[in-house]
């Protein structure tokens, strides 16, 4: 899918035209004529557009001809299919002179909310501030996200205090994937937002960092920008390690406390089939057929019922001493 913007009197409206400066074009799982008609347009690299298409590709920064590509990993829910609840897709940002990229395999929470937002987005003509927003947006995605999985691990954690099953123990290793897959995605965008700084704060002399410097340029307000984006960034990849070391730790104890309640029950069904054998063996002795003490007595039956109630009550009371109960 293919789709034009442009901040108009403050507004963020999608456009149909290509041949307006400023304007920010966002390609959603695109055809490869798409991708060649944004190239022949704007005159960015087709590879810089297939970047993000790859869905094993790494964060990066690169520049060339003019063009600036940062390649990010962006977080997303899963579908039910999926093996895991929450897990990384590249997203491509390529940044001209004259427009701005943002190239995704699939729809994406982070776009979504960019556009729907309108006002409160930088301007599209300003460059750096609008893809500076998008790298901080992207770092609260990642943080809203740890947070909603910090909260379904104490939903689990509370099922699994009374489970036998292994379905919570399924459901928690299943987030600490997603976690594995967040801390990972958010270590590689660390290292390209550091090589990003490094670019402005030591004017790097190499070609490929004048370019970025050329097309990205960065202004007092876009350099706390840069440093609130590092910053939000490092704090999500400290949640996500944090939360990764208390969901290996609560798995490895909840596996105890699964067996543990397993045990609890045996234990209570053993104890059930021992008292339930003290009536089966006295009926069984008073059942032969041979000559027994009684046999001819009126209150031999209750007289059985009773001693056989007395013993169940006795091997009762000796079952809860021993706290088999």
């Amino acid at each position: 899918m293919l789709q034009v913007y442009k901040t108009i009197r403050g507004y963020i409206q999608e456009i149909d035209s290509f041949a307006e400066k400023g304007i920010w074009i966002n390609l959603t799982d695109p055809s490869e004529g798409e991708i060649a008609e944004v190239s022949a347009r704007t005159g960015i690299e087709a590879d810089f557009l297939k970047a993000a298409l790859d869905a094993e590709e790494r964060p990066r920064i690169e520049a060339e001809d003019g063009q600036v590509l940062i390649v990010i990993d962006i977080p997303y829910i899963a579908g039910k299919d999926s093996p895991v609840t929450y897990n990384t897709i590249p997203l491509g940002i390529v940044v001209t002179e004259e427009a701005i990229v943002t190239v995704c395999l699939q729809h994406s929470v982070l776009i979504e909310e960019m556009i729907r937002r309108k006002s409160l987005m930088p301007h599209t003509q300003k460059k750096t501030r609008f893809v500076l927003q998008i790298l901080f947006n992207n770092a609260r995605l990642y943080l809203n996200y740890l947070k909603q999985i910090d909260k379904l691990t104490t939903e689990i954690e509370n099922e699994l205090h009374k489970s036998m099953k292994n379905e919570e123990l399924i459901r928690l290793l299943n987030l600490e994937k997603s976690l594995v897959y967040f801390t990972t995605s958010l270590r590689a965008n660390e290292i390209v937002l550091e090589k990003l700084l490094r670019t402005y704060l030591k004017k790097m002399h190499d070609e490929e960092s004048q370019i970025t410097v050329q097309i990205l340029k960065m202004y007092e307000e876009d350099e706390d920008l840069l440093e609130d984006v590092i910053t939000e960034n490092k704090q999500a990849m400290e949640m996500g390690e944090i939360y990764t070391n208390i969901l290996t730790g609560m798995m490895d104890a909840f596996a105890s406390v699964i067996s543990n309640n397993l045990n609890i029950v045996m234990k209570f069904l053993t104890s059930v089939t021992i008292i339930m054998a003290i009536p089966t063996i006295i009926g069984s002795f008073f059942g032969m057929n041979v000559r027994l003490p009684y046999q001819n007595s009126p209150h031999a039956f209750f007289g059985i019922v009773v001693f056989t109630g007395l013993s169940v009550l006795t091997g009762i009371l000796i079952l809860a001493k021993k706290r088999m109960f």
